[in-house]
């Protein structure tokens, strides 16, 4: 099985704390899908012939796309790439965009998954991160999408915010269960540099919260979450049962994708590779049928890493069967060692399956876990 990310890097306006590869140039989103339908073309046999489970169009803001830009985009995937029956095929969306309209044109599609972006249902908080919606239109949205027939909706908070309180965020959670959607990501606030929101910082206009602050929120995330009902499967993502996002798994579960469009990113179980981030120079590179891409062969080392540091963050974490198959013995003597003091306090946890997981008094110290099982050569 395979997976195909389309990056669709046009944005209306961009958001405060937002560090992904975007732009406002809207004007430029004509040639841009011909040339993401071109390298699709171009890169057909990326996959080896693996059949393609899921299809995720990502950005930037996909919900700027109308429905002939979709068009073209599924005929030629159609075209170059065997998808599956059934293959989750998910569209990220702000919820301003989904109007009646919208949503209507999208269930012609085959889009049976959506992907809300609205991080906080607090009014003073979505102006602090420049969003563009308010909360009653992003309820409004999550309503119409309902009435649309679309039985598979994520959405996205952000947590730690700039003037949030336990009080807020407890709202802010109880909100997005009363809608009940079927996946909920939510994702500790980040100062990015460069983003408008890093610089208020650093001016003193916004103060961060602290980390006993940070720490008290993901709290209350993940017990009111699994209070009702959702399963915590990986560090940021909760899902009711048999709703978990299989895109993403795929990224977690060392499964092949291909990346298409300006910045996205392919990885092909050996190598990894990523497209210029930058929409002129992608476009002159396809349009002239030389893709500007930059390459890296992993190393057996890189690629125990990588699993490391995305299997550890998930519910079923490090298959130790698994990894005696894909790494020496050294790597896994290695990993093990370095397990065996984070077991002995409660941090991490040896299954009945064979596997080695973060403990929930272990997720709040995964970043350090990690680290220390990182193998630097």
């Amino acid at each position: 099985m395979a997976g195909i990310y389309i990056h669709i890097p046009f944005c209306k306006q961009r958001c405060r704390y937002c560090s992904f590869f975007s732009s406002t140039r809207e004007g430029e989103k004509g040639r841009y899908v011909d040339a993401l339908c071109k390298e699709i073309e171009m890169r057909r046999g990326y996959l080896g012939g693996e059949v393609v489970e899921t299809i995720y169009f990502g950005g930037g803001t996909p919900s700027t796309l109308c429905k002939s830009d979709f068009e073209k985009i599924f005929g030629v995937i159609d075209a170059c790439f065997c998808v599956v029956e059934g293959a989750e095929i998910t569209l990220e969306a702000n919820p301003d965009d989904l109007t009646d309209e919208y949503l209507a044109m999208l269930a012609l599609l085959p889009f049976n998954r959506l992907s809300m972006g609205v991080q906080s249902f607090d009014d003073n908080l979505l102006k602090t991160l420049g969003r563009r919606h308010d909360a009653s239109r992003a309820i409004k949205a999550f309503e119409a999408a309902r009435a649309a027939r679309f039985a598979n909706i994520s959405i996205d908070l952000m947590f730690a915010l700039p003037g949030s309180t336990a009080e807020s965020w407890a709202q802010d959670l109880e909100t997005a269960i009363s809608l009940r959607p079927e996946h909920i990501s939510a994702y500790n606030l980040t100062y990015e540099e460069g983003t408008s929101l890093y610089n208020a910082m650093l001016k003193g206009d916004i103060t961060p919260l602290d980390e006993e602050q940070n720490v008290e929120q993901f709290g209350m995330l993940v017990d009111k979450l699994t209070e009702v009902g959702y399963h915590h499967y990986e560090i940021s993502n909760f899902a009711l049962p048999g709703c978990e996002s299989r895109h993403n798994g795929s990224y977690w579960r060392n499964v092949p994708y291909i990346g298409c469009g300006a910045a996205a990113h392919s990885y092909d179980g050996a190598s990894r590779q990523w497209n210029v981030a930058d929409i002129p120079l992608y476009i002159k590179g396809i349009e002239e049928g030389c893709a500007d891409y930059e390459i890296e062969h992993l190393s057996e080392c890189e690629l125990y890493n990588d699993a490391v540091l995305t299997r550890l963050r998930t519910r079923e974490g490090l298959p130790l069967d698994w990894f005696k198959e894909q790494f020496s013995e050294k790597l896994n003597s290695y990993m093990l060692r370095n397990a065996e003091k984070y077991i002995a306090c409660g941090n991490l946890i040896l299954t009945d399956e064979g596997c080695i997981r973060l403990t929930r008094k272990g997720i709040f110290i995964s970043d350090a876990i990690i680290r220390d099982l990182i193998y630097i050569e």
